[in-house]
């Protein structure tokens, strides 16, 4: 698989790779001249680069940070994204004709505002170093977010690098996940699932690849212009899509799909060779999908891996006759099928019968449905009773699981909700569901997120995330639209005040525009990005930078395009599908003797690109270095603008460093406490001060203090770690469980045991399953220690009763003692009478 032949359009007449374009000249001043052959070949795998190098970027992300919950691998991802996307964004910003339109500024300022509400919920979190470092995560999509936007204003021209990048990275992960099937005695070894994980080890996450690769791969393959053999490489990259869907079993990729499905095929006007990609891929995918769930081997869990390699390679013959199959389909497609558009009569044959075969399996698949023991409406109650019950029980991994409805969400979506109930107005902070859900679940299953983006907001961020969400949402629409105009409908200008009075009112009025390449693209992106957020919506692949920079890129890409000007559409219209219209995206020779690259002007077409000088409200005009692009000419906004982008860069990048120094310099202190005890306790104390919000700072301090038999301090640490996270039952159980240690020691300076008990009891409040009867009965050793800890500390905290009357009056002079106090008494009584 590969990316589009070139980020503009091809000529007209070619079927290659477009060549960058040369200054336009006037016929009757100049000769045309040859062009040389090998400057053409050179300038068609120069135009491949930004493919590549958007290909090769999210391949980096994807491997790297995997599922995004190692957080070495992620400090590095976020701080490359940080600092690459500020530097890609001020050079655009630079590189952007002045008197350009700021569109998606405000998608962008909301984004960010919602990134300061997550970095500023580290006052009340619950967990506050986890809000840090998700504040960092926050900052770096918003990094990418914003350095496509840059590009988009910049250079339009460069989409189908940016949409072909995707298709290739998404080929390219999924092939790899495929190969961990076919070779897992050379790639994962260590693998007991089935299903297909690798490489984010979560298999929501490669299925979601998968499902936005199947968008891509609908548009590579019908489009009417680009290489014929890219067109005909997407049947086999469709297939390869779907067959890594199928064998990841993740039923809300196969939903986000679906609904991806019906958004591409409703507003791209491509029906009839977008059905021809997608049902080739699928017939191809599905058959092989058939042999691996008949195959023990391939479909369940905890299988050797000598059946599971020869299982493997009889899959990857099969895979590979798939691809080989696939590939002469598109080729025959490609190169035997028309060209040009076919005639109206013919594309609505075409498409009525495709409709009418889907209807068909509509109707057989509700008659079936009404046909089985519960019937149409107890099947459909039956389904929405399994998908909200939080106690229902959960499908095993097994081809089986992708017709299943009951999932453990509800029970993650039922903590989420309680959480926000208790803290409703700005939630327990970012990252904090982790902690706070504990208080209230009622299973033992770890997790970090709730499963659900609306439900991860409300928990974490509570109303005021939801709503500057939920504003982040309308505008990026409202952006996207105007690039797109999915609806082909336009509101009308905002009427005068006379107007008004007239009875003029803004209307949403029907106004078609072509269908230009660019367009197509835009649209085919709008679809991916609807994958991404309905998927979103039933699982946590927001946090996986794999995928959310996919969907960050293209929702960047649409928020920043702007509106496609009148003018530059009829002129692609009067050229012809596929050929570039002249003028705003013509190369602009410089008075310096160099060359601007091309750039499109997207609201102010008619101005021939970067003007000699700068005027109105930008300042004076700056001449700009930048290596490899030469001198840009700027104003002093612009210059403003891209300079701020790159110091908040550094600025963020050192924040989102902080707290993996601080986890380094732990460990190192750890490691230094045999030998060095004093270096240890400045490693200690250095991890506090890169990351004071870190409990487990705190921890290792103590641990060092303990160490060199200074308890005070070291009880001093955890109270503080207490203090810092009061609501997190690891700190309440580590000074709990310290403070029972030294009353068993019997050490001067250890507190009562009534301090432990307290404490103790403070973490199973907190934590309720930490003495779970169902894991002391498996042997959980945290379970077993915590239930022992908390026995001792209440028999310690507990005085000795006094022994009966009965057990007093059965030992030796036991009765007498009565006796005597009795006949003393008397004495004392008669002596009183004498006196």
């Amino acid at each position: 698989m590969s990316a589009p032949a070139a980020p503009a359009e091809p000529l007209a007449g070619s079927r290659g790779a477009l060549t960058p374009q040369t200054p336009t000249t006037h016929p009757a001043t100049e000769a045309p001249r040859r062009a040389d052959p090998r400057r053409v070949a050179a300038s068609r795998w120069v135009a491949w680069l930004p493919a590549l190098a958007i290909a090769a970027l999210l391949c980096w992300v994807a491997f790297l940070a995997k599922g995004g919950l190692n957080l070495g691998h992620m400090t590095t991802v976020e701080i490359a994204l940080t600092l690459g996307s500020s530097v890609v964004a001020a050079v655009a910003v630079l590189a952007t004709p002045a008197g350009t339109r700021a569109r998606g500024v405000w998608s962008l300022g909301l984004l960010l505002a919602l990134c300061a509400l997550t970095a500023c919920s580290i006052v009340w979190s619950v967990q506050p170093d986890s809000s840090w470092q998700d504040a960092g995560r926050m900052f770096a999509f918003a990094a990418v977010f914003g350095a496509s936007i840059a590009l988009a204003r910049a250079v339009p021209a460069l989409w189908p690098a940016a949409l072909g990048g995707v298709i290739l990275a998404a080929v390219i992960v999924c092939g790899w996940a495929l190969l961990t099937k076919v070779f897992p005695d050379q790639l994962d070894a260590r693998e007991v699932y089935a299903r297909l994980r690798a490489p984010y080890s979560y298999w929501n996450a490669i299925g979601l690849t998968a499902a936005m690769g199947a968008i891509g791969c609908l548009w590579l393959g019908s489009r009417r212009t680009g290489h014929a053999v890219l067109s005909a490489l997407a049947y086999p990259a469709m297939g390869l899509a779907l067959l890594t869907l199928l064998l990841a079993y993740s039923r809300g990729a196969l939903a986000a799909l679906a609904v991806g499905l019906v958004v591409w095929f409703c507003i791209v006007p491509l029906r009839l060779r977008g059905a021809a990609v997608l049902l080739a891929g699928a017939a191809g995918a599905a058959g092989v999908a058939a042999f691996a769930f008949s195959r023990h081997a391939l479909s369940s869990d905890n299988v050797p891996l000598d059946a599971r390699t020869t299982a493997g390679h009889q899959l990857g013959a099969l895979v590979a006759v798939m691809l080989l199959l696939l590939a002469l389909a598109g080729v025959l497609v490609g190169f035997l099928g028309p060209r040009r558009t076919r005639s109206e009569a013919t594309r609505r044959r075409a498409g009525a019968i495709l409709l009418s075969v889907l209807m068909l399996a509509l109707l057989g698949l509700v008659g079936a449905v009404a046909a089985s023991d519960r019937g149409l409406g107890g099947s459909v109650s039956h389904a929405f009773h399994s998908l909200t019950d939080p106690h229902a029980p959960v499908p095993p991994n097994t081809p089986g699981r992708l017709t299943a409805i009951a999932s453990v969400r509800a029970r993650y979506w039922n903590e989420a909700l309680k959480v926000f109930k208790a803290h409703p107005l700005l939630g327990s902070g970012a990252e904090g569901y982790a902690t706070a859900r504990l208080r209230y679940r009622t299973e033992t299953l770890e997790v970090r997120h709730a499963h659900g983006y609306v439900v991860q907001a409300l928990a974490d961020l509570g109303l005021v995330g939801a709503a500057l969400t939920l504003a982040l949402l309308l505008t990026w629409m409202a952006a996207s639209g105007r690039s797109t105009h999915p609806f082909n409908r336009r509101w009308s200008p905002w009427p005068t005040l006379a107007g008004w009075r007239a009875g003029a009112r803004p209307a949403w009025r029907r106004a078609p525009s072509p269908y230009t390449p660019e367009r197509t693209g835009l649209l085919s992106m709008l679809a991916l990005v609807v994958v991404f957020g309905i998927h979103s919506l039933v699982d946590w692949t927001w946090y996986v930078p794999g995928d959310a920079c996919v969907a960050l890129l293209c929702a960047g890409w649409l928020a920043g395009r702007g509106e496609l000007a009148g003018e530059e559409l009829a002129g692609r219209e009067r050229a012809g599908e596929g050929q570039e219209a002249p003028g705003p995206r013509s190369a602009q020779a410089s008075p310096d003797g160099g060359a601007h690259p091309p750039l499109a002007r997207p609201d102010t077409a008619g101005h021939g690109g970067l003007r000699a000088e700068a005027t109105g409200a930008g300042g004076a005009t700056l001449h700009v270095t930048v290596p490899g692009l030469g001198q840009l000419r700027t104003n002093a906004r612009s210059a403003a603008v891209a300079a701020a982008a790159v110091i908040a860069a550094l600025l963020a990048a050192w924040a989102q460093w902080q707290p993996q120094r601080s986890v380094d310099a732990s460990q190192r202190a750890l490691a230094l406490l045999a030998r060095d005890a004093l270096a240890a306790e400045a490693s200690a104390h250095a991890a506090i001060d890169r990351d004071p919000l870190s409990a487990q700072a705190l921890f290792t301090l103590a641990t060092v203090e303990q160490a060199q038999g200074r308890t005070g301090p070291a009880r001093d640490a955890l109270q503080r770690a207490v203090r810092l996270q009061p609501s997190n039952p690891q700190t309440w159980l580590a000074l709990g469980e310290f403070d029972l240690a030294q009353v068993r020691a019997g050490s001067p300076a250890a507190p009562s045991p009534q301090a432990a008990v307290h404490e103790l009891a403070a973490a199973i409040y907190l934590n309720p399953e930490l003495i779970a009867p169902a894991e002391i009965s498996i042997g959980n050793r945290e379970a077993i220690t915590a239930q022992n800890d908390y026995v001792e500390a209440l028999r310690a905290s507990t005085p000795a009763p006094a022994p009966p009357a009965r057990a007093r009056a059965s030992k030796p002079g036991a009765a007498r003692g009565p006796a005597r106090r009795a006949r003393a008494g008397g004495r004392a009584r008669r002596g009183g009478r004498g006196g």
